[in-house]
C-alpha cells in the first residue's frame, strides 16, 4: 500500500537460498582463484606506493634542510664548511633516492610518478641551489642524472661468487628526473635566489643581486619560451617566476639609484619594505 518500503530485489529470494549459493562457491575455483591473485597483486601495488611516499617526504625533508643550510653562505665567514655540509646532507637525500630506486626495479616509474614527484622537485630544487652557489650558472638535467646512478656495496662478493650466480637482481640501480620535475624544481629555484640576493645585500655584497638579476631573466626567457604549451604545472609556476624576478629587479633598481645615499645596514630593510608594496599591488591587480 501507500507509504510502505520497496521490495528490494534480492528480498525475493530466500534467505536460505542466498546462504546456500555462498556455500556452493567452490574457493579453489579457476575464477576465484584469479580473483585472490587480483587481490594480492593491488595490495603489494598499494604498500608498495605508500612507501614510495614516505619516502618522498623524507627527501622533501631532506631537501628543505639543505637549503635552509646554503642560505647561509652568505653570512658565514667560511662559505667552504657550509658546502660540504651541504654535500654530506645531499649524500644522505640521494641515499634515500637509492631506496627509491631500488623499489622501483622491474616498475614501470610513471605509474608511482606522483608518489615521488614532490621529493624529487626538492631534490632539484636543492641541488641546483647548491650548483648555482658554486658556480654561478643553472646545472643541467643529464648532470642531475648523472649523479643518481647507485652501485651495490661490494660485499662477500669473492667468497660467495657460486652463491650469487642464480641471483637475477641487478648490481646497479638508477633513477631519471623527469623533465617536468626538472622544470618544476628550477621553478622553485627562483624563488630560493630571490631571498639570497636580500641577503647578500643585507651582507654588504653588492654584485650578486645584479648577477641574480642577470641569472633570473635568462630563466625566465626559457620559461616563456613553453609557455602554455608545457604542463599545466610549468605553466602555474610561471607567475611565481615573475614574481621572484621583479624583486629582484626592483632590488637593482634600488641600489643604482639610491645606492650611495642608504647606508648598506639600511638596505634589506628598504628591499623588504618594497618587497611587501609589490606583494600588496599584485594581490589588489
Amino acid at each position: 500500500g501507500s507509504g510502505g518500503f520497496r521490495k528490494r530485489k534480492h528480498d525475493n529470494f530466500p534467505h536460505g537460498q542466498r546462504r546456500e549459493e555462498k556455500e556452493n562457491v567452490n574457493p579453489s575455483s579457476a575464477m576465484m582463484m584469479s580473483f585472490k591473485s587480483f587481490q594480492l597483486e593491488l595490495d603489494t601495488r598499494h604498500d608498495k606506493y605508500e612507501r614510495l611516499v614516505k619516502l618522498s617526504r623524507d627527501i622533501t625533508i631532506e631537501s628543505k634542510r639543505t637549503i635552509f643550510l646554503l642560505h647561509r653562505f652568505t653570512s658565514v665567514p667560511n662559505g667552504e664548511e657550509v658546502l660540504n655540509e651541504s654535500e654530506v646532507k645531499l649524500d644522505a637525500v640521494r641515499r634515500k633516492i637509492k631506496q627509491v630506486a631500488q623499489e622501483l626495479i622491474g616498475e614501470d616509474m610513471y605509474q608511482f610518478h606522483r608518489a615521488i614527484s614532490p621529493g624529487l622537485q626538492e631534490y632539484v630544487e636543492a641541488v641546483s641551489f647548491q650548483y648555482f652557489i658554486k658556480t654561478r650558472s643553472l646545472i643541467s638535467v643529464e648532470e642531475i642524472n648523472k649523479q643518481l646512478i647507485f652501485t651495490a656495496e661490494d660485499r662477500e662478493e669473492t667468497t660467495n661468487t657460486t652463491a650469487n650466480s642464480h641471483d637475477k637482481q641487478p648490481h646497479t640501480w638508477s633513477l631519471k628526473v623527469t623533465p617536468v620535475d626538472y622544470l618544476l624544481g628550477v621553478a622553485d629555484l627562483t624563488g630560493e635566489l630571490m631571498r639570497l640576493c636580500i641577503s647578500s645585500v643585507g651582507n654588504g655584497d653588492i654584485d650578486t643581486p645584479f648577477e641574480l638579476s642577470q641569472f633570473l631573466c635568462q630563466i625566465y626567457d626559457g620559461f616563456t619560451f613553453i609557455g602554455n604549451t608545457g604542463p599545466y604545472e610549468v605553466s602555474k609556476k610561471l607567475y611565481t617566476l615573475k614574481q621572484s624576478l621583479a624583486k629582484v629587479e626592483n632590488a637593482c633598481y634600488t641600489l643604482k639609484v639610491r645606492g650611495s645615499e642608504i647606508p648598506k645596514h639600511m638596505l634589506a630593510d628598504v628591499f623588504s619594505t618594497k618587497t611587501e608594496l609589490i606583494d600588496q599591488e599584485e594581490g589588489l591587480s
